[in-house]
C-alpha cells in the first residue's frame, strides 16, 4: 500500500476528543485526524516521533492524518483504515502464501442481514471470506496482542465467520500487526475475555487464524512475514 504523498515526520504532543491529535512539525503545531478509535495503549507518549500524511483533497476539514508512531525505536501503524488497503495490496501481489492462485478479490462483501466481511477471494476450489483486524498493542517485548479494548464488533465478526463456515465458505481471520518489533501474537484475554472465549470456540469450528506483520517506509506499508501465534491458553 502506497501513501498518497510522502509522509511528513513530526513529534506527538497530545490526543483529544478521540479523533484529534496535535503534532509538532519543526516549530509549528498542527492538528491531524487520528484514524484509530482504540485505546492505543503504550503509544501516546508526548515527544514520540510520528509520521503524518497530507491529503490532496482541498475540502477535507483536517488536511493531515496520523499514520505511524515510533515507540521504543519501533514503528507502529495506527491508521486502522489502512489495514484493508495493506491486505488488498498483499492479495494482489501474492504476499500472503495462504491466498495464492486466487482469481478474484472482492472487498466489503455482505453476508447475512447485517454483516460485511472485508474480503471474499475466489480460487479454483473455494470461496473464502477474510476478516482483517488491525493490531497495534504490545505490552510485553516482542509480543503483539489483540484487542486493546472490548470489541463487540470483533465478537460479532467471529460469530458470523462461524456461520459462513457452516455454509461451505472457507473462513479466515487475519490479524495484521502494524508493527515491526514482534515475533509472537496472542489474544489479550484480560482485556476482553468474551472475545477470547469466542475465538477459541470458533477455531474448533474450522475458523482459520493467520497473523502477519508489516514492513514500513515513508512511501508505504506492506505485508512482511507470517508471525507465530499462541492461542492455546485463551
Amino acid at each position: 500500500m502506497f501513501f498518497e504523498n510522502k509522509l511528513i515526520p513530526g513529534q506527538f504532543i497530545k490526543r483529544y476528543k478521540r479523533f484529534f491529535v496535535d503534532i509538532k512539525i519543526k516549530n509549528k503545531i498542527i492538528t491531524a485526524h487520528c484514524p484509530n478509535t482504540g485505546s492505543m495503549s503504550g503509544l501516546l507518549e508526548e515527544g514520540n516521533k510520528v509520521w503524518i500524511s497530507k491529503s490532496n483533497n482541498p475540502n477535507r476539514k483536517l488536511a493531515y492524518t496520523l499514520e505511524i508512531i515510533e515507540t521504543k525505536k519501533s514503528k507502529v501503524g495506527v491508521n486502522t483504515h489502512a489495514a484493508n488497503k495493506i491486505v488488498h495490496h498483499a492479495l494482489k501481489n501474492n504476499l500472503i502464501k495462504e491466498f495464492k492462485n486466487i482469481s478474484e478479490i472482492k472487498p466489503e462483501i455482505k453476508f447475512g442481514l447485517n454483516t460485511r466481511f472485508d474480503f471474499m477471494v475466489v480460487n479454483k476450489k473455494d470461496k473464502i471470506f477474510i476478516e482483517v483486524k488491525n493490531v497495534t498493542l504490545s505490552r510485553k517485548k516482542m509480543i503483539a496482542e489483540f484487542p486493546d479494548a472490548i470489541t463487540s464488533r470483533g465478537l460479532k465478526h467471529i460469530n458470523q465467520l462461524v456461520e459462513a463456515g457452516k455454509k461451505n465458505y472457507k473462513v479466515f481471520l487475519l490479524y495484521l500487526i502494524q508493527r515491526d518489533d514482534c515475533d509472537l501474537f496472542t489474544i489479550a484475554n484480560d482485556i476482553d475475555p468474551n472475545y477470547a472465549s469466542a475465538l477459541a470456540n470458533a477455531v474448533k469450528k474450522k475458523l482459520n487464524v493467520l497473523c502477519y506483520d508489516c514492513k514500513f517506509s515513508t512511501k508505504g506499508i506492506k505485508v512482511n512475514k507470517r508471525i507465530k501465534m499462541k492461542l492455546n491458553d485463551i
